[in-house]
C-alpha cells in the first residue's frame, strides 16, 4: 500500500494525484459515495508533507497511502454530519485514529456517505443517496459504512475507515469483495467518533488484503487515556484448528442457494488447510443479537440523538427515526433485565471458547436489491445482521474476508470471529485461507444463470451519454471503470448523430478510459446487432492484460475524424466542448 512511496518509486504527491483522478472519474458513476471532499490543494499539502518527511529520513509505514473517512468520524477541516446536514458540526481536531494514520504518512481525501447516524446495515438511509454495490448497482452496498466500502471496492483509495457497532464494517466488506477488520472494543480509540451505541462502537477499516489491514491496525491500535472506553493493548495468541460453525439446521441463507454453496466451499478450504470444522449450537448467539434492536440497547442510540429528536425530528431519516424513537419507551427495569440476560449469554460464550478456537460464519445470509430494501427497510435490514449483531455485545473481535461471488453479481463473504484481543490471531488464521489457489471462490454458475460477456464501452454508451439506455434496457451490470492498454487512439467521428468516437488499435497510442458492463449472451447478441457501421464489436485489450469485447472501428470511420487521444477518453473530450 505504501511501499512504492517509501522506496522512492513514486512520490506521495503522485499517489495523491492518482487517487484524485480516480475519484473524479468515478463521480460520473457514483457521486453519492462522498458527502464532502478535501480541496485538492489541501490533499496536496498532506502529500508534500509526507514527501518532505521521507526526504528527511523518516520511516513512515503508511507513506502516501490515501484513505477515506466515514462521516461520523472527525476530520479537521471538514464538518462531521453523520449523514444529517442539520446535525453538522465543525470538529476542532481530527479523531485520534485519524491523527495516528496521518502521523504515519497516510493522506486523507474526504468524508464518505453512510446510513444516517450509522443506523443500518444496508446503505440506503441517507439524504445524499444510496451508494450501490460496486459489482451490480441494483444491489445495496451494505452499510452503514456504505461510502467507505465503495471507495475501496472501486479502487478510489487505498483504505477507508468505517465504524462497526452491529456489522457495519463487515457486511459492506462482503458485498464489495473486501477485507473488513473490526477490532476488539477499545483497541482503537473512539475519541472523535459521533456515537451510535457508545458502549459498543468500534472504528473499523476496509482494505483489499490482509497485509493492509494488519498495517493499519499496527498504526491505529493503542490506549487512549482520553477515551473512557479505551483498553490497554493486548494481542492474545489463539489457534485456528477448531473452527465453530452453526448446526446444519441453523444455517439460514434466506433461500439463497448460491450463498449456501459458497459458505460450504469456504469451510472446505479451511478444512483443506487442516482445520477441524466443529458444528455448534449458536442459538444463544442469535438471542444475544436480538438484544441490540429488540432489547434495551436501542435506547443507547436514542441517547446519542436525544437533542435531535427533541428539536429537529423531521431532519432524521424516517426509518432511522422510527428505530431510535423506540428507545424513548425503554425503562430502567428493562435495561437491567437486558444486562442480566446478556451476562448469562456472555458466560456461555466464554465456555464456547473452550470448545473451539474461532467461529467461521457467513458475513450476511444474502444480499438485497435497493428497491427491495426500500420496500421493506426494517425487516430486510435486520436480516443482514443475522450473523453480526451479537459480536460487540459479547465483546468479540471479527475479520470479514471474501468468499466468492453470487454469479458475478454481488460479493459473498465469511467472518472469522474470536474472543476479545484475538485480532492478530484472526489475521493469521485468514492468511492460509486467502492464499489458497481456490480462494476466494470463483464466480459460480448453479445452472440458473446464462453465460455472460464483458463489454467495454468508450463513447455514447457511457453512463449519462445518449445511448446508455441501450445497456440499461438489457439489464447490463456495471462492473467498473477501466482503461485500455496504451496501444489505442481515439477519434471523434465526423457528422455522427449522436456524436460517437472511434477506438483504433495503433502502436504508440495511449490508455483510453472505458466502462465495463456484463450482459448475458442473448442481451449481448441483440446489442451487437444494433451497432451501426462504421463501428463494430471486436476485442479490446485492457491495461491489466485482459481482453474483453468492445467497440472498434472500420478504416472509413476516420474520414474527416478529429483525433482526441490526448483527452484520455470520450467523457473528457465532451466536457471540453
Amino acid at each position: 500500500m505504501a511501499a512504492a512511496v517509501a522506496a522512492g518509486v513514486t512520490s506521495a504527491l503522485e499517489a495523491a494525484d492518482a487517487a484524485l483522478a480516480r475519484i473524479a472519474a468515478y463521480d460520473a458513476v457514483q457521486p453519492q459515495v462522498w458527502i464532502e471532499r478535501l480541496d485538492p490543494e489541501v490533499v496536496h499539502a498532506y502529500a508534500r508533507a509526507v514527501d518532505a518527511r521521507i526526504a528527511a529520513g523518516e520511516v513512515l509505514p503508511l507513506a502516501g497511502a490515501t484513505f477515506a473517512i466515514k462521516d461520523n468520524i472527525d476530520l479537521a477541516g471538514l464538518p462531521t454530519t453523520a449523514g444529517c446536514p442539520d446535525f453538522a458540526y465543525a470538529p476542532e481536531a481530527s479523531a485520534v485514529v485519524v491523527q495516528r494514520l496521518i502521523a504515519a504518512g497516510a493522506i486523507p481525501v474526504g468524508k464518505t456517505n453512510l446510513d444516517q447516524f450509522a443506523t443500518g446495515l444496508n446503505g440506503t438511509r441517507s439524504p445524499h443517496g444510496a451508494p450501490h454495490c460496486v459489482f451490480n448497482r441494483a444491489f445495496v452496498s451494505g452499510g452503514s459504512s456504505s461510502g467507505s466500502a465503495v471507495a475501496v471496492g472501486a479502487g478510489l483509495v487505498d483504505f477507508a475507515l468505517g465504524t462497526d457497532t452491529a456489522g457495519s464494517g463487515r457486511v459492506p466488506a462482503a458485498f464489495n469483495n473486501l477485507v473488513g477488520f473490526k477490532p476488539t472494543k477499545g483497541r482503537w480509540s473512539t475519541s472523535g467518533l459521533m456515537p451510535a451505541c457508545r458502549s459498543l462502537d468500534c472504528i473499523s477499516v476496509f482494505t483489499h488484503d490482509l497485509d493492509d489491514a494488519e498495517l493499519v491496525d499496527a498504526v491505529a491500535a493503542g490506549f487512549d487515556a482520553a477515551d473512557p472506553f479505551s483498553r490497554p493493548l493486548e494481542d492474545r495468541p489463539r489457534g485456528a484448528k477448531r473452527l465453530g460453525v452453526p448446526l446444519p439446521q441453523q444455517r439460514n441463507f434466506l433461500g439463497d442457494a448460491t450463498a449456501a454453496y459458497l459458505y460450504e466451499q469456504a469451510l472446505e478450504r479451511f478444512a483443506a488447510d487442516g482445520a477441524e470444522i466443529v458444528p455448534i449450537d449458536i442459538d444463544f448467539l442469535s438471542e444475544a443479537a436480538q438484544l441490540l434492536y429488540g432489547g434495551p440497547w436501542v435506547a443507547e442510540r436514542t441517547t446519542a440523538l436525544k437533542t435531535m429528536l427533541a428539536e429537529k425530528p423531521d431532519a432524521i431519516d424516517p426509518t432511522v427515526r422510527t428505530i431510535v424513537e423506540a428507545g424513548l419507551g425503554v425503562t430502567a427495569v428493562e435495561l437491567f433485565e437486558g444486562e442480566y440476560r446478556l451476562k448469562a449469554l456472555a458466560r456461555r460464550a466464554e465456555a464456547m471458547w473452550d470448545e473451539i478456537d474461532l467461529l467461521v460464519l457467513p458475513t450476511a445470509p444474502t444480499a438485497f436489491r435497493i428497491a427491495e430494501m426500500k420496500a421493506e427497510p426494517i425487516r430486510l435490514n435486520a436480516a443482514l445482521g443475522l450473523y453480526t449483531n451479537f459480536v460487540n455485545l459479547l465483546d468479540m473481535s471479527a475479520l470479514a474476508v471474501p468468499a466468492g461471488f453470487r454469479g458475478g453479481d454481488v460479493g459473498f463473504g465469511v467472518t472469522l470471529i474470536g474472543p476479545a484481543h484475538a485480532d492478530r490471531a484472526l489475521i493469521a488464521a485468514a492468511r492460509p485461507y486467502l492464499a489458497r489457489p481456490d480462494a476466494p471462490a470463483p464466480v459460480l454458475d448453479l445452472g440458473d444463470k446464462m453465460e455472460t460477456v464483458t463489454l467495454a464501452v468508450v463513447g455514447a454508451h457511457l453512463e449519462g451519454m445518449p445511448l446508455h439506455w441501450q445497456l440499461t434496457s438489457r439489464n447490463a451490470r456495471f462492473l467498473g471503470a477501466a482503461k485500455t492498454a496504451d496501444s489505442y487512439r481515439l477519434y471523434a467521428i465526423a457528422n455522427s448523430t449522436p456524436p460517437k468516437p472511434a477506438l483504433v488499435f495503433s502502436e504508440g497510442g495511449a490508455p483510453i478510459a472505458v466502462e465495463l458492463y456484463e450482459l448475458d449472451l442473448a442481451a449481448f447478441g441483440s446489442f451487437t446487432a444494433e451497432v451501426p457501421a462504421p463501428l463494430a464489436i471486436g476485442s479490446v485489450t485492457l491495461d491489466d492484460g485482459r481482453t474483453v469485447k468492445g467497440f472498434v472501428a472500420e478504416p472509413r470511420a476516420l474520414d474527416g475524424a478529429t483525433e482526441i487521444t490526448g483527452f484520455g477518453g470520450w467523457r473528457a473530450y465532451i466536457a471540453s466542448l
